[in-house]
């Protein structure tokens, strides 16, 4: 069984080498052994410095994330803090050699030695802020003495890496190696000339904080630079004021400071949120029934069906990460059309300095175009992005069916329509799956991945890692209309459209969405997605709605006026170029619907519009728990969070109710279910499941693989 470990001595030199794959994350077995491996060193007399590296591809990331819910075990003594303040009153020089990635507690502990070597591929972070917490092992005290402030600041509270030239540069690293010799030797040798050089012990404890070249205000104006992207968020706050105490507070007593800047940020909301969507974007590659060793199929080569904005923006995913990729389209105007929209958008990346120029080169020789399926024989893949009809798009399956070579995967990008009848088109629906992109495709990180009833096993694995190559979060999802994201929206969106009828404003809906944390209000959201899209999902589902003759009937007023959102430069409100003003006759509209409805209008409050809009959304979340179509809470989470612009400091509508209480929630829908007479009892009853949870005073996230 080899060591977490390893100690070893090379002459004058102590080598101790993190050996605990795949990350060597700092839990208490492997803070024990570095502390043993370190006293071994410290009381060998011959011994003149110590290496601190790693067997492993990576150097270290940090905390050990199976001891976040086990605080015992996080701080049990030798704590990281505590090690990383014995490592920096070494009385031996120590260097830290960082062959990989060093992130979080990792590169505090590379912080608390005397040198830093770094292998050019190393990158550094300390993204703990990404979990709602700061650094809490010197990092926010260490980093601002070791890199600067404008360092620190910057990778504190975004938490993102550096690579090695750019901690060379800021002094975060002492020494690159670039030589043909392996890592570990030359780190030994690096250790020997420093040796020879007799060079001084480094502690940051002996560091002052250079604030030379910070300006009087630099702190206040850098809060004002990030207040838009942190907004609702608690820890990066935090973060300023652990590297504001940097600044003036010497070692011991930044390290105090950081500690309770630390624990204030972990019994927190925000917090408990992020953290939440940590583990649920880990957990969603765990597919009920599959084996995960399934042997995967090979995606070498991928076609998309459809040269439209959709089209082309789930082409540029596959060009982005190197795969050969061919654009078919029956119609060759339309094609050149859309050729013509991925070179543009590689053209205004190019242009901003997100790439260069060779490699849109590179991207677009990747890129074919076809108007004939014959050309589809040899790919691995298809992508069917064409309009949302049912009958067009079994038209597309059985064309690609006679075509497609045996094992190819057949993808649809419909949003709301049955999967398992399209595959049914084909004579092998087990190759057929949804691959529901999000648009802007080549931008939004949301991806819903729908598991027909008999989609191949081998097939969800494999588009699950392709989804990764192509840096989407993939969601696992079952077969119904709108699968997750689309069904939870419907009932949000019907609130939204009655309240209007009701007395709100589209400004008033909007800002109180907006104020909850959401990135859009949904009146605005509806004008940019069109709302001629809405009116026609509607369309089909004429027969469940027509019992409320009041549903989304201002959705359809503005359809027969023509006013389809920003595309025709009037929704529920009046663009001009990219500015958005408020239109009174959308209230004049509203208010002889309601007449004519004999709808009372009344003033709302924001509580009641955040209550039916949002608590409604989590409602039908519960059903589709219950039915088996997401198979955990934080699925629901995760593809509202990087889908719908659900604010992430909340953690997701799911963790939203968790950290509220469903009784809370259920109470809410049972008031409207009474107060709104007819419409209420039509449309507000609590999903057994919610209802279920609020009796026994338990949490969504408490369930597991609800069927």
């Amino acid at each position: 069984m080899n060591e977490i470990v390893r100690y070893k001595k090379i002459n004058e030199i102590a080598l101790i080498t993190l050996n605990s794959p795949p990350v060597n994350g700092l839990n208490i077995a492997v803070r024990r052994k570095i502390l043993s491996g370190f006293e071994q060193a410290i009381n060998d007399n011959t011994v003149k410095a110590i290496i601190i590296t790693s067997g492993c591809e990576i150097f270290c990331a940090g905390a050990d994330i199976n001891e976040f819910d086990d605080a015992d075990k996080m701080f049990a003594k030798p704590s990281l803090p505590e090690i990383c303040l014995i490592l920096e009153e070494s009385k031996k020089t120590i260097i830290a050699a960082i062959n990989g990635t060093a992130f979080g507690g990792g590169l505090e502990l590379a912080m608390a030695c005397d040198y830093r070597m770094a292998a050019p591929k190393a990158k550094m972070a300390l993204p703990e802020v990404n979990l709602g917490i700061i650094p809490g092992a010197g990092g926010t005290q260490r980093l601002p003495r070791l890199g600067g402030v404008r360092l620190a600041l910057e990778m504190i509270t975004s938490g993102k890496p550096i690579d090695a030239t750019q901690a060379l540069s800021t002094g975060l690293v002492d020494h690159i190696h670039e030589g043909e010799e392996d890592f570990i030797t030359a780190a030994v040798n690096y250790a020997n000339e420093l040796i020879f050089q007799d060079v001084p012990l480094k502690s940051c404890a002996q560091i002052k904080v250079n604030t030379d070249e910070i300006p009087e205000n630099y702190f206040a104006d850098f809060r004002a630079s990030i207040a838009r992207r942190t907004r609702g968020f608690y820890a990066p706050e935090r973060c300023i004021q652990a590297i504001e105490a940097a600044c003036s507070l010497p070692l011991e007593e930044g390290l105090k400071k950081e500690l309770e800047l630390a624990i204030d940020c972990l019994d927190t909301s925000q917090a408990r949120a992020q953290q939440h969507l940590f583990f649920a974007e880990r957990a969603s590659g765990k597919i009920p029934g599959i084996d995960p060793k399934t042997r995967l199929r090979q995606i070498e080569k991928v076609a998309i069906i459809g040269s439209g904005t959709m089209g082309g923006g789930i082409a540029m995913n596959y060009l982005n990460a190197g795969i050969e990729t061919i654009i078919l389209d029956l119609n060759s105007e339309a094609l050149e059309r859309g050729i013509g929209f991925i070179e543009k958008n590689y053209a205004i990346s190019a242009k901003k300095g997100r790439m260069t120029p060779e490699q849109v080169t590179q991207r677009m020789a990747l890129l074919q175009s076809t108007t004939n399926y014959d050309d589809l024989r040899e790919v691995d893949l298809v992508v069917e992005a064409v309009f949302e009809n049912m009958d067009i798009k079994k038209k597309v399956f059985q064309a690609l069916d006679k075509i497609c070579k045996p094992g190819a995967i057949l993808a649809t990008n419909t949003s709301t329509l049955d999967v398992n009848e399209i595959a049914h088109a084909t004579s092998r629906p087990e190759d057929v799956i949804g691959l529901h992109f999000f648009s802007p495709a080549n931008v939004m990180r949301l991806l819903e991945v729908v598991r027909g009833k008999k989609t191949a096993d081998d097939v969800i694995l494999t588009t699950l890692k392709m989804a990764k190559m192509i840096h989407k979060v993939p969601v696992v999802v079952g077969v119904c209309f709108g699968f997750v994201g689309n069904r939870m929206i419907e009932p949000y969106i019907r609130e939204t459209f009655r309240l209007m009828l009701e007395g709100a404003s589209p400004e008033q809906i909007d800002t109180a969405i907006t104020d909850f944390g959401f990135a859009m209000g949904p009146c605005s959201m509806s004008d940019m997605a069109g709302i001629d899209v809405g009116y026609l999902v509607r369309e089909a589902q004429r027969e469940r709605i027509s019992r409320d003759p009041s549903y989304q009937i201002i959705g359809d007023k503005l359809y027969e006026l023509g006013r389809y959102g920003q595309k025709t430069s009037r929704g529920f409100y009046i663009y001009e170029d990219r500015e958005k003003h408020n239109d009174p006759e959308i209230i004049k509209i509203c208010e002889n619907l309601a007449e004519e409805l004999g709808i009372e209008r009344r003033e709302i409050t924001d509580k009641e519009i955040i209550e039916r809009c949002v608590y409604m959304l989590i409602n039908e979340g519960a059903h589709i728990l219950e039915e088996g179509i997401a198979y955990r809470s934080g699925d629901c989470d995760l593809i509202y969070t990087n889908g719908y612009g659900f604010p992430i400091w909340r953690g997701g509508p799911m963790q939203y109710a968790d950290e509220i209480g469903p009784e809370k929630i259920v109470s809410a829908i049972n008031h409207y279910h009474k107060s709104l007479g007819t419409y209420g009892e039509m449309w507000f009853s609590p999903a057994p499941l919610l209802q279920r949870l609020a009796n026994e005073g338990k949490k969504l996230k408490d369930l597991r693989n609800i069927k």
